[in-house]
């Protein structure tokens, strides 16, 4: 969903730090990582209530938490996260030659994107993966709060001029498209999908595409909206393919690691996938970027859905990962989330270093 743009106010909560034992196989035992020391920082910052971090290498995992209201096996919503997921199943089908990325949206939704200067012709499936299409992000106007139906919010988006073309622009409209598009190439919804090529053979047990159960699985804590008031129970229309997942720590540590492993896709697929140039180095296809202090670039995605925060980012060959997330949408420190990032990646690197470059949320 959209980044960082609203302000709110919750009420200020101590600070308590807990961190759980390390599993066989995982980080040394004789000193807690510096991710833990950042972690608490969190808490506080922008009113957070409560914070918490799942990090895997290997076989190995880490979990830390702060706060309160939040713990490891909790289910939550992970907004645009989603993106990565649908990504991957659209890369998918074209490595079956079911479809190509220089398909126009017109080969697939004639006559859907039409209007305000918009035109699906000229509008090519890799411009959507990059969000450099130019299309309006629908959630300008609904502020994600409206549940919609995908043909509602690309015609809200559709009253809106586009964008310079072939400029990045990231918009939620694009990945509603492509969930559609996912639809169309199918037969079945981009959440059949992804639950039948990913979801189901990585077992990822407590990942879901809830459609329009308002209610999150449990276990589960509260998730706390920019006034301070419980938004846990939430129509995931809302957001859709650009946004709906339900999902865990584990789970997300889980699904970066096998897809940057390449359990997913081919190396072809995966290195275009991972091919900023589109973009200009912004964003790849679902998954962005972010070049470190120590000079490692990450990869993953940030999600932010009323209610929730999380950031999932990993080494490119998958074999270390760092998801983070907060029980509010309020998290908007940048500073704050380089510096986890730089200390789960660059252990040796001064947090007042110049920060990276940053992704869209």
């Amino acid at each position: 969903m959209p980044p960082r743009r609203t302000s709110w106010t919750l009420p200020a909560v101590p600070v308590c730090l807990v961190l759980l034992g390390l599993a066989p196989g995982g980080f040394g035992v004789h000193a807690a990582p510096a991710t833990d020391d950042v972690l608490p920082q969190l808490v506080g910052r922008d009113r957070v209530p409560g914070a918490a971090l799942l990090a895997r290498e290997g076989t190995g995992t880490r979990f830390a938490r702060a706060g309160h209201g939040i713990a490891r096996a909790d289910h939550f919503r992970a907004g645009s996260i989603t993106k990565s997921f649908i990504a991957t199943v659209v890369l998918q089908l074209a490595e079956e030659d079911r479809l190509s990325l220089s398909d126009t949206v017109e080969d697939h939704l004639p006559g859907l994107v039409r209007g305000a200067g918009n035109d699906g012709r000229t509008l090519t499936l890799r411009a959507l993966l990059t969000h450099t299409s130019g299309l309006a992000d629908f959630t300008e106007d609904t502020k994600g709060v409206f549940p919609l139906t995908s043909l509602q919010a690309v015609r809200i988006a559709l009253t809106h001029p586009p964008a310079a073309r072939g400029r990045f622009s990231y918009s939620n409209t694009n990945y509603v498209l492509l969930g559609m598009v996912i639809q169309q190439v199918t037969g079945h919804s981009y959440a059949v999908e992804a639950e039948r090529r990913i979801i189901t053979p990585l077992r990822l047990t407590g990942t879901s595409f809830p459609g329009t159960r308002t209610a999150l699985p449990s276990p589960h804590g509260r998730a706390w909206a920019a006034d301070g008031s419980d938004v846990t129970k939430l129509d995931p229309r809302v957001a859709g393919a650009a946004g709906e997942l339900v999902t865990t720590l584990a789970d997300l540590d889980r699904f970066y690691a096998a897809l940057l492993g390449g359990e997913l896709l081919s190396p072809r697929g995966l290195r275009e996938m991972l091919d900023t140039r589109t973009a200009h180095g912004v964003y790849g296809m679902g998954l962005l970027p972010v070049r470190l202090p120590c000079g490692t670039t990450v990869w993953g995605h940030d999600g932010r859905i009323s209610g929730s925060y999380v950031r999932t980012a990993a080494t490119v060959d998958g074999r270390r990962v760092l998801t983070f997330r907060v029980n509010t949408d309020r998290f908007e420190d940048s500073r704050l989330e380089r510096d986890m990032l730089a200390a789960e990646f660059c252990p040796r690197t001064s947090l007042n270093d110049p920060a990276p470059n940053e992704g869209p949320g």
